[in-house]
């Protein structure tokens, strides 16, 4: 999970299906029972309600609460690792989508995850990505993000991490299209999109669509988000900062608002 991977057969596979719809509380609590007691299940809940936060700007307290559990059951380097980099990733996300800016948490929590992962850990691509993020959304430094996505990206193409890999590509594209090179971005969107339409990550294809929709001609861009929108509302209206760029009517029990801060995460 804290590596943005799938897992096959029984409890994982259940928790993934439910992940991949957007169904975050529901996969939360096929962990709970596990989660008092084993650090790795503590931490997979933590990252399921980060992404939620990603994905509604909101629940920002079950995510602090179920991060907390985690820290505190990690003892060995590599779980206290990856329990910071949640908690680099969640204060990133509240940056962006929340009411304070919390860079100073983020680049501390990920700081320390680097100290204790040695430079092949398992845990290393994320942490680019993660430190890519930072870079691009927070510090405003497109060249320190594309070093840590392009190094994210080749990390999990080596791991067979698709599901990180769709990001990647999703962020180098974004980047090349503030370059100007559109030739660059579409090929980054189209991999983006292709891979998690292969994975059925529901909930992160909308957003792909419409990332691909700003480098297409005017009439395919027009289908590519007409086909966002749908799929948005068919979710329940997330994400809801997709949502308010593409005008899908607002949910009830969702955030009005965070539309004009679309960040471009996920």
């Amino acid at each position: 999970m804290s590596e943005h991977g799938r897992a096959q057969g029984g409890l994982a596979e259940a928790v993934w299906r439910l992940r991949s719809r957007g169904c975050w509380q529901e996969a939360a609590e096929l962990l709970r029972p596990q989660a008092g007691r084993d650090p790795a299940a503590a931490l997979q809940r933590a990252e399921l309600l980060i992404e939620q936060c990603l994905f509604t700007a909101a629940h920002w307290a079950e995510a602090e609460a179920a991060l907390r559990l985690a820290e505190a059951g990690a003892a060995a380097p590599p779980q206290r690792a990856a329990a910071a980099c949640a908690r680099g990733f969640l204060a990133y996300v509240a940056s962006v989508l929340g009411r304070r800016d919390r860079l100073d948490e983020a680049q501390a929590a990920l700081g320390r995850t680097s100290a204790l992962l040695a430079p092949d850990a398992p845990g290393r691509p994320l942490l680019d990505f993660r430190r890519g993020l930072v870079a691009e959304h927070l510090l405003h430094d497109p060249v320190a993000a594309r070093i840590a996505y392009r190094r994210a990206h080749d990390a999990a193409l080596e791991r067979h991490d698709d599901l990180l890999r769709s990001y990647t590509w999703r962020h180098l594209a974004g980047l090349a299209l503030a370059g100007g090179d559109l030739e660059r971005a579409r090929e980054g969107f189209r991999a983006s999109l292709r891979l998690r339409e292969e994975l059925g990550f529901t909930v992160g294809v909308a957003p792909a669509l419409a990332a691909l929709a700003e480098v297409a001609d005017p009439a395919e861009a027009a289908r590519l988000r007409a086909e966002a929108a749908r799929l948005v509302q068919a979710l329940g209206g997330v994400p809801v900062w997709l949502a308010g760029r593409l005008r899908v009517p607002a949910q009830p029990g969702l955030p009005d608002g965070t539309a004009a801060r679309t960040p471009g995460t996920a």
